[in-house]
């Protein structure tokens, strides 16, 4: 029961909170231009909007193109599973459970590009080829650093380094901990395809990489693609926040029902901050040229292959 009463919140709290997440961002970036903006809640219009409207399908079209839109929801929802927004939720427990959120969520990329490459599309085969290029260059340096936490808390759990980090103190402040918490931060620009590495806004066909990927989908099946992302977008923050600035450790409350309501606080607290963090960076940065991306690939896996000697070297 408890475990179904955490898989409920869970993916409650995430859904719920994905859009907003783009909304935040979005409102920063426009005042930071003195544009007032969309409202914070327009993707939740959006989605709504999208899923009333029919669904155009290319004749060139497979079976591919048509379930990808479900297997990419499916991944996101069941790696929401394994990536607690909260120590005060009890996950699901599996082995080795942090490496198979990584492969969920390399699932529902592996159709996304197999579906851009489905309708015979110019665009979506450019998008396809390099978001492989990508996630090929960033996917190493989200093991090891994935590795490098788990290490230090003895597992391969997100729940358990989750706890690790929580009783980790003013110890949260050593080198092992700011180099993976670097890592992970450009880990996460890349996956979501943010600026640098790419533009969510741009429907310029030189610079697309995962807009070109959706361009034929519509309706219902884009609904539930652009929702996918920003659960994912969500889920590599609640990495961030819970792993790199465990604030629920500084939290004792006896009443549980309490304890979780502020623990969910928290965890929004934390969530506003690393958006705020992502705006920043997208207002001060460009998009790179595509053969610049290697290089940001490489400074992420170093930072976390530091951490990880670190750890070994001094860290024990």
């Amino acid at each position: 029961m408890d475990y179904l009463l955490y898989a409920i919140l869970q993916l409650a709290v995430v859904v719920t909170l994905a859009p907003l997440v783009n909304g935040i961002i979005k409102k920063i970036k426009a005042i930071s231009q003195k544009r007032k903006g969309s409202p914070l809640l327009q993707m939740y219009y959006d989605l709504y909007k999208l899923m009333k409207k029919d669904t155009v399908v290319s004749e060139t079209a497979s079976w591919i193109f048509k379930v990808t839109p479900y297997i990419a929801i499916s991944s996101v929802l069941l790696a929401t599973l394994l990536i607690p927004v909260s120590i005060q939720f009890i996950p699901i427990r599996l082995m080795g459970d942090a490496i198979l959120a990584v492969y969920l969520l390399a699932l529902g990329r592996f159709f996304m590009v197999l579906a851009g490459l489905d309708t015979a599309s110019t665009f979506g085969g450019m998008g396809s080829s390099r978001e492989m290029m990508i996630s090929s260059l960033i996917e190493p340096s989200l093991l090891v650093t994935l590795f490098t936490m788990g290490l230090l808390a003895g597992s391969t759990s997100v729940y358990d380094m989750m706890q690790r980090a929580a009783l980790a103190g003013w110890s949260i402040f050593q080198p092992v901990y700011l180099l993976t918490f670097s890592a992970l931060f450009i880990i996460l620009i890349a996956e979501t395809a943010r600026i640098p590495v790419d533009d969510p806004a741009t429907h310029l066909e030189l610079t697309m990489i995962h807009e070109a990927m959706l361009l034929e989908y519509s309706g219902r099946y884009l609904a539930l693609m652009e929702l996918s992302a920003t659960i994912k977008q969500l889920l590599f923050i609640t990495l961030l926040a819970n792993l790199f600035i465990p604030l629920d450790g500084l939290v004792s409350i006896h009443n549980q029902g309490m304890m979780v309501l502020v623990s969910l606080g928290l965890y929004l607290l934390k969530v506003i901050m690393i958006a705020v963090g992502i705006a920043i960076v997208e207002i001060k940065t460009v998009k790179l040229r595509l053969f610049s991306v290697p290089n940001l690939a490489a400074l992420s896996f170093i930072l976390a292959l530091l951490g990880f000697f670190q750890y070994w070297i001094i860290g024990r």
